[in-house]
């Protein structure tokens, strides 16, 4: 098995390493650097042109940009995706897409000969963000990727689950991971190095609720903010996250005029300060994640790895990651009644910090997942795959 590991591989999809972004690049600046460690030749595509002081290997890992600069999202990063796809063929023997955006291309790779490995992601076809045909194009490209795919990947079991209930084709079940984090003290001149931070008032240990995510429909942030408003809470609500699209900003902004919020919510937009940005989720009094559609979210494995007591929506996704570390909520009533009732006895529900801590280092570990890819690129080199 040893001998493949010399065989170069790529693996695209993501916005590029070092990452800066979301669950995609978190993942590749997890995995690549280690598999490189391995012996693997790993590619990486990165968005946007190679400007002075972009590198072009990081950690052992080879890096390659695509030369446009982003624009209208959408269209860019399909482009993006497309533009990986081919140049990534061309360069290496196994492919690892991340998405399917591109799926209506993923032909290119069987004309090639080369091995395309897709990870599915989520249901990305299902997001409100998308209009009508965006999602048609979505679930086409989701069927495109399951046809002309070697192997899918997916991050959930959930989702394994429904790739082959729907399409009758085996998935290979590798999971999103989280490293033990290192410990952050309090520091509140840390919080004047964020401009909107520098500008809250009375931000301090256990005083305020947190949520990280992208500030979109299908991750709730409208009824996070709504449940918080309506509750008795005496906390700040803190959301860390940049807007999907100024629609659903002026959604979140609605809400919080129309209840008078001033300054009980905080929105700090991204936040992309690791050691800040985890002193805020160790240091907050509780986190509340939202993500309604999706796999193995890696901001609640996160949010776990940092003792934090969590509600969660309630849909299969999030429970089969937390089963019963955390709480779970339904709509906007229920978080708003379990936001009182954690706020009146928070001692109840402690234990659930601890739980939560030891199931995530137990089985979303990064050491571990990192081995069960290179048991799958050796396998796809070798023409020898197996699912579990």
């Amino acid at each position: 098995m040893k001998s493949q590991r010399n065989t170069r591989i790529a693996i695209i999809g993501s916005r590029g390493i070092p990452a800066k972004y979301g669950g995609f690049e978190t993942a590749v600046e997890a995995v690549a650097p280690k598999l490189a460690e391995m012996g693997w030749n790993v590619v990486v595509s990165c968005e946007g042109p190679r400007d002075r002081g972009k590198p072009d290997v990081y950690e052992g890992v080879t890096l390659f940009y695509f030369p446009v600069r982003p624009f209208f999202r959408v269209l860019y990063e399909t482009l993006y995706d497309v533009y990986s796809l081919m140049k990534s063929s061309l360069m290496c023997r196994c492919v690892y897409m991340l998405g399917y955006g591109a799926g209506l291309f993923f032909f290119v790779s069987r004309i090639l000969r080369k091995k395309l490995i897709v990870n599915v992601d989520g249901l990305e076809w299902k997001r409100e963000k998308f209009n009508r045909f965006e999602r048609a194009i979505l679930l086409a490209s989701e069927r495109a990727a399951v046809t002309f795919a070697d192997v899918i990947v997916a991050d959930s079991r959930e989702i394994r689950k429904y790739i082959e209930g729907r399409y009758k084709k085996k998935a290979v079940y590798i999971t999103n991971g989280v490293n033990a984090p290192q410990l952050e003290r309090w520091d509140e001149q840390r919080l004047a190095s964020h401009a909107l931070l520098k500008e809250s008032t009375g931000l301090s240990p256990d005083s305020y609720w947190l949520a990280v995510a992208r500030l979109e429909p299908e991750n709730n942030i409208h009824v996070i903010v709504e449940s918080f408003l309506k509750s008795d809470s005496r906390k700040k609500l803190v959301i860390i996250g940049n807007f999907s699209s100024k629609k659903y900003q002026r959604r979140v902004l609605e809400i919080l005029e129309d209840r008078n919020a001033g300054k009980r919510v905080i929105l700090t937009g991204a936040v992309y300060d690791v050691s800040l940005l985890n002193m805020l989720r160790q240091h907050c009094f509780a986190c509340i994640h939202g993500h309604s559609v999706g796999g193995t979210n890696p901001a609640l494995l996160e949010a776990m790895s940092m003792r934090n007591l969590i509600i969660a929506h309630d849909n299969e996704f999030n429970r089969e990651v937390g089963e019963q570390t955390m709480l779970y909520f339904r709509d906007a009533g229920d978080l708003a009644a379990k936001i009182g009732e954690i706020e009146k006895s928070p001692d109840s529900v402690a234990q659930l910090k601890e739980a939560a801590y030891s199931r995530v280092l137990s089985h979303y570990s990064w050491s571990d997942i990192v081995k069960e890819y290179d048991v799958l690129f050796t396998q796809v080199c070798l023409d020898k795959v197996t699912t579990k």
